[in-house]
């Protein structure tokens, strides 16, 4: 009971006190591989054709997981045509599911972006992302403090909350810029590759209106930096791979940061074909004042499988006993990273 009514709290103050919080988008931990959920730029910036696949499990100890789904595909349009520049194109797609009520966002988005060529090793590109998004609740499902009779919870007790829509779809408009370096190998043993990226985007950029009640709340601009490095040290299979993002939406806050440490199990054969290679990487990143995370990366080839762990770290600690996330991420690229064909091989 005493779970229920906690809960009944939070969903109140959330949907019927609209006017006193910010909504707030999704967010996974593997941000390395959600590259059009960092910036509509990044469309055909780091692969010539790319898809991911991304799964987040998060506080399942709490009350009823948040499931978050993501699906993305990007390539690069023209770049065979114009040798100072390239157009790409990208799909992504998300699907949010939410606590008890199953408060759910859906959206679908088109990103296009055009990349010049600033010499042999560097790109810079600008983007511009549309699409549509869906809200939805189940009230239902809901279980309130008024509908406790002074020993348990009555579902035949009146809730005393006022009735709102239980969807509501709304436009979405975002924009960004991106940089992108990649210096190969200086010879083909040194393995001393740098790549590197760094930009900056704004989502929500039109503020759609977000309430079931129909009030004023808007969805709030979400300015997204973000910056990674991959570091090859020289004569050696190991790689340091740092990376940060920050997000400002509204009067919230988010910075993630950490660095992975890949290791080159094997080479790619750059005559047959017939080896791939293949690299694993490790590494605990930081989500300031909210979790630590542990992440791992094998890449098979063209294949990569990534997995991650949050734990808990803030005040919510004491209810979720340390447990945050589980995150799993599928990525498909080409072409092979391993044989340096790609003007990016950043993990």
């Amino acid at each position: 009971m005493k779970k229920i009514i906690v809960i009944a709290i939070i969903i109140n103050y959330l949907i019927v006190n609209e006017n006193h919080v910010y909504s707030q988008d999704i967010h996974f931990s593997q941000f390395w591989l959600l590259p059009l959920l960092q910036n509509p730029a990044f469309v055909g910036a780091t692969y010539d054709m790319q898809a991911i696949a991304n799964y987040k499990d998060q506080w399942r100890s709490v009350a009823s997981p948040y499931k978050t789904f993501n699906i993305s595909f990007d390539m690069k349009l023209n770049k065979k045509k114009i040798k100072k520049g390239f157009w790409a194109g990208g799909i992504d797609v998300f699907s949010d599911k939410a606590g008890d009520a199953q408060m759910g966002t859906t959206q679908g988005n088109l990103s296009f972006a055009y990349h010049v060529q600033l010499n042999a090793n560097s790109t810079i590109g600008g983007g511009l992302m549309g699409g549509f998004g869906q809200r939805s609740i189940n009230y239902s499902a809901l279980q309130w403090g008024s509908q406790y009779d002074g020993t348990s919870y009555n579902a035949s007790l009146p809730n005393n909350e006022p009735a709102g829509s239980s969807t509501i779809t709304y436009p979405e408009i975002g924009t960004g810029v991106v940089w992108t370096y990649n210096k190969g190998a200086s010879t083909l043993s040194s393995k001393d590759m740098v790549s590197a990226n760094a930009g900056i985007a704004a989502f929500n950029v039109n503020q759609p209106k977000y309430s079931f009640y129909g009030s004023a709340e808007n969805l709030k601009m979400k300015i997204v930096a973000h910056a990674n490095l991959l570091y090859g040290i020289k004569n050696t299979n190991l790689s340091i791979v740092p990376g940060f993002i920050f997000y400002l939406q509204g009067s919230s806050k988010e910075t993630l940061f950490g660095s992975m440490f890949r290791y080159t199990l094997k080479e790619a054969s750059k005559v047959t074909g017939y080896i791939k290679g293949s690299a694993f990487s490790f590494g605990v990143h930081y989500r300031n004042k909210d979790a630590i995370i542990a992440s791992a990366l094998l890449e098979l080839g063209q294949y990569a499988f990534g997995i991650s762990y949050d734990v808990n770290v803030s005040g919510l600690k004491s209810a979720s006993d340390g447990r945050g996330g589980f995150e799993i991420s599928l990525r498909f690229v080409s072409p092979n990273p391993f044989t340096g064909k790609s003007n990016a091989r950043f993990l």
